[in-house]
């Protein structure tokens, strides 16, 4: 393992040439922790805002970019930060001496309420202009406002609460008339609900807040200087118009739940942070003497719906009696305090401030903080100067204080997008889990990391973790990538030890089984891992040796399947005497190579199997290739056992329909040892046409002849056309054989004849039967008794073949008599043929004088001519031009040939006297007359018609015009 390990560090070290790079294994963790990714930006970001008051600001509200700001002692200036270029400005149009205590703003920034010193209370709505004063609210000072979320709208605040400085609690709504403004009075109704109380009796109600929960309940949240109460109920659906006065009459007769801290800093104020627009708020922060109790709001809860409460206390800066807190604001992870000089920004995971700025005096004391919900921005303010902090990123350092706080799970949530911080966090649990003995997760955290791989793994392996050295590898394996291809030999290389060392380990104690047939399964999933299969498949041979060094059969069949080297796994089944699992292999895999290499084999053992297995293959696998195992089968096997061959060479025979020659040789073979019946069935099958015949006459002939199976010899002799050689072999067999053989020639009659007189011979002197002898003479028409006869020994009587020799001089009467009638039958013909030939030389035709030739158009008597019984007339020249061309070549020369020779016959004597009928004279020895040279020439010419024999009809298919002429004829029309 050392060994590993090392020859890994070197290939880390050999590949890994940019240590900062991410991804590559062996990467120190410190590649993150110096470098400085980005320009880092304060959470709180501060804003001077451009706006010089004329007067003194008394009092501001935000809410839904709405911003309503008192100024001096009668001005209202209204502004749409959205517009912020369009400042609205109201007077309150009083003349006493009343100042602004307190503003109000809903959250739709459409209902504001102005509390004046006076006790009075003033309204105005975001669409008018006038300021209305709330008669029934006078006469109470308000100390704070619970508003509606779920049924205010614009023009109506629906049910609220207000809170007095003297501890009552009144109900209220706010409508706005949609006919003509305040033709009424705005403020509906206004009725206490409930009073609040401390020791010392009723105290001011501070703050106020309404949320509902799930299925219709509802929580309220008041509190005094130093009580916090909750008061839980449920509204009947329907009746939520009706307002909250159920919820506080079921704590008529005795007080809620509430919280209460002893120090007091005079008054209280509670903040909370809510994610989204229109969503529940998640936290709170309630600022009291103490310090600020923060907790989760779980709405799921029955009857109190704060939750994870702690108490931060004030930072040590800060002294209640001396400069006390203003205003708290809550966000995300921090609460903003707010002091007459400075602002401090604590967290609120681990209670340490983070952030503190100072205001210089120029700017006045600090008055109030407030921030707009729907924006998430803060707004401070002194007598002179407004600010604003925008919260930017405010989790960018979150995942440090719950990384701090063992809270891995959130830390890594705060930093998945930075992964140099999330690299930190995992480093840090990994080596939080190590340290608790929780190897395994340490492990999968520690693959996450940048950290050195040789480390990591001399920590596991000092430890003696091996199982948390293997989840280690196998993450960090997951990690590479596919261009690493050294490290990822290696710990492929490496697991697979781990695991074989850990499976031996296993395997020896029957106590951990579960524990090995689980760990056995995953080193299966390993191997059979899509990601490592071309790693394993480039490294199968030191798997294999790893596994064969270990002795690992099993996993060495498994593995050999999933690299698909199915010869190694069909190997290792027969080295076992598995044959069936490794006929199973092939079968299933139909490999033809595989069949062929392991076929003689396993044929020794499982004949029947193997050869259904080949005839399940069908035509892939090619029957020749298997001849070798089935020879070597059948050399040492009985006839029983040879018959599986058999019955795969029929398949192959008769149902693939083979024609190769090896095949119906090897077939005929195993008949002739072991089916001599089969064997005759199968030539006659095959048929007699040698053309057709797939196996090799010769070898049959040869193979049936060393075995002596004479039938087949005699069938194969006949398919050879040997016709002799079959009767010869036939007679040694059966005669009716050789009588069968005797008449295939047909078409040769003296073979035929020769063929039956060799039967003769051989019934007369073999088996000296006269009877049978005679019988051949009736089997055969073509031989007499006269051939016969000399086969006969000198003793034998003339009473055996008497009536053989009548029958033979009677069929020679009746063939004189039949050549007798046709000599008559020729004489007859001789004669009629004479007289036809002398009526035709008699016979004749008319021609006009004004008869014309039918192939030139001019007169026909100007020149010789021939006159057919067709009517048709041609000069002698013209009917030679229009014969001529289509005459076969060896008539046209001999054509020719006669022209010349009459020609030579036509020139004058040199004597001046010609003989009579010179014509008719022989113009010497071996020479022809000039009449019989005319009459040869006029066979040639006038044998026919030109128009209406068959010259006519052979020149059909002939272009009127000559192709080797058509471009001069075409030339001659233009």
């Amino acid at each position: 393992m050392a060994s590993i390990l090392d020859e890994y560090e070197d290939s880390l070290h050999r590949s890994v040439s940019v240590p900062q790079s991410r991804g590559s294994v062996g990467i120190p963790h410190s590649g993150y922790v110096n470098a400085r990714l980005e320009k880092e930006t304060p959470i709180f970001n501060k804003q001077r805002i451009d706006f010089a008051p004329p007067e003194k600001i008394n009092s501001l509200v935000v809410s839904s970019n709405q911003l309503c700001m008192s100024l001096g002692k009668d001005t209202l200036l209204r502004i749409d930060l959205g517009k912020p270029d369009e400042p609205n400005q109201v007077e309150l149009g009083r003349k006493d001496e009343a100042k602004v205590y307190k503003m109000f703003l809903d959250h739709t920034g459409s209902h504001l309420l102005i509390a004046l010193n006076t006790s009075e209370c003033l309204y105005l709505n975001r669409s008018v202009q006038k300021v209305r004063a709330l008669s029934r609210w006078k006469g109470h000072l308000i100390e704070s406002v619970g508003w509606n979320k779920f049924l205010g709208s614009e023009t109506n605040t629906g049910p609220i609460l207000v809170g007095t400085s003297q501890g009552q609690i009144y109900e209220a709504e706010i409508s706005v008339s949609e006919g003509s403004l305040f033709s009424t009075n705005p403020d509906q109704y206004f009725r206490q609900v409930y009073t609040l109380e401390e020791e010392s009796g009723p105290a001011p109600v501070c703050c106020l807040e309404i949320e509902r929960g799930l299925e219709g309940k509802f929580f309220i949240i008041a509190t005094t200087r130093k009580r916090l109460f909750q008061f839980v109920g449920k509204v009947p659906e329907g009746t939520e118009q009706q307002g909250f006065s159920s919820i506080f009459a079921v704590h008529a007769d005795h007080l809620p739940s509430f919280r209460e801290f002893p120090a007091n800093l005079g008054f209280s104020e509670i903040a909370f942070y809510t994610p989204k627009l229109r969503s529940n708020p998640r936290s709170f922060a309630w600022m009291m003497g103490n310090g600020v109790l923060y907790g989760t709001l779980d709405y799921s809860r029955p009857d109190s719906i704060l939750s994870d409460e702690r108490v931060w206390v004030y930072p040590p800066d800060i002294d209640i009696t001396v400069n006390k807190p203003i205003s708290i604001v809550l966000t995300q992870f921090h609460f903003l305090l707010l002091l007459p000089d400075q602002v401090k920004a604590v967290c609120t995971l681990n209670g340490q401030v983070v952030f503190q700025d100072l205001f210089l005096e120029k700017f006045g004391l600090l008055t109030r903080m407030i921030k707009d919900p729907t924006v998430q921005q803060i707004w401070i303010h002194t007598e002179k100067v407004v600010f604003r902090y925008h919260v930017q990123r405010e989790s960018r350092d979150v995942w440090k204080m719950y990384m701090n706080m063992n809270k891995f799970d959130l830390a890594k949530e705060y930093c998945k997008d930075r992964p140099e911080c999330l690299d930190i966090v995992l480093a840090k649990e990994a080596e939080h889990c190590f340290q608790n003995k929780r190897y395994l997760d340490s492990a999968k955290c520690y693959a996450l990391t940048q950290n050195y791989f040789e480390e990591i793994a001399l920590k596991f392996i000092e430890a003696k973790q091996e199982e948390a050295l293997m989840e280690f590898l196998i993450k960090k394996l997951s990690n590479l990538k596919s261009s690493e291809k050294t490290q990822t030999t290696l710990l492929t290389t490496w697991l697979t030890e781990l695991y074989l060392n850990w499976l031996g380990i296993l395997q020896g104690d029957p106590s951990q089984r579960n524990l090995y047939l689980d760990t056995r399964e995953k080193f299966r999933s390993f191997l059979s891992s899509p990601k490592n299969k071309d790693c394993l498949f480039n490294n199968r041979a030191s798997i294999y040796e790893l596994l064969a060094s270990h002795g690992d059969t099993e996993h060495m069949v498994y593995f050999a399947v999933i690299m698909q080297d199915y010869e190694r796994v069909v190997a290792h089944h027969c080295q076992h005497d598995e044959y069936d699992e490794a006929l199973n292999v092939l079968s299933r895999h139909r490999d033809e190579k595989l069949f062929y290499k392991f076929s003689p084999v396993l044929i020794q053992h499982i004949p029947k199997k193997v050869v259904d297995a080949w005839i399940s293959m069908g035509s892939r696998l090619d029957a020749r290739n298997l001849i070798p195992a089935l020879v070597n089968y059948s050399q040492s096997a009985s006839t029983q056992q040879i018959n599986e061959a058999i019955r795969y060479m029929e398949f192959c025979v008769y149902q693939l329909e083979e024609t190769q020659q090896a095949i119906h040789n090897y077939l005929l073979s195993l008949y002739a040892l072991c089916r001599p019946d089969s064997l005759l069935s199968y030539l006659e099958q095959a048929g007699t046409n040698p053309n057709r015949i797939h196996y090799d006459l010769k070898y049959a002939l040869r193979l049936c002849a060393e075995h002596g199976h004479h039938r087949a010899c005699v069938h194969i002799y006949k398919v050879m056309e040997l016709y002799e050689e079959a009767v010869d072999l036939a007679l040694q067999v059966d005669v009716d054989l050789a009588k069968s053989c005797a008449d295939l020639p047909e078409d040769d009659e003296e073979l035929r004849k020769k063929l039956w007189l060799k039967i003769a011979r051989h019934v007369v002197q073999e088996e000296k039967d006269v009877k049978k002898a005679m019988a051949c003479l009736s089997s055969c028409a073509l031989l007499k008794i006269e051939d016969v006869l000399p086969f006969f020994p000198d003793f034998v009587t003339i009473d055996h073949f008497k009536e053989a020799i009548c029958n033979s001089l009677e069929d020679y009467n009746k063939h004189i008599e039949e050549l007798k009638r046709e000599m008559e039958e020729a004489t007859q013909s001789a004669k009629r043929i004479r007289e036809d030939i002398q009526e035709m030389r008699n016979k004749y035709g008319s021609v006009e004088p004004q008869e014309k030739c039918a192939a030139c158009d001019f007169p026909l008597l100007n020149r010789p001519f021939y006159l057919f019984l067709c009517g048709h007339m041609f000069h002698y020249d013209c009917l030679l031009q229009a014969v001529f061309p289509n005459l076969p070549a060896y008539k046209q020369v001999k054509l020719e040939d006669l022209q010349k020779k009459l020609a030579a016959t036509s020139q004058p004597s040199k004597s001046h006297h010609r003989p009579k009928d010179a014509d008719t004279i022989s113009l010497g020895k071996g020479q022809q007359s000039r009449e019989q040279i005319k009459a040869d020439i006029d066979d040639i010419v006038a044998a026919e018609c030109v128009y209406c024999g068959e010259l006519m009809i052979r020149s059909i298919d002939k272009p009127f015009i000559d192709p080797q002429k058509y471009e001069e004829e075409m030339q001659s029309w233009l």
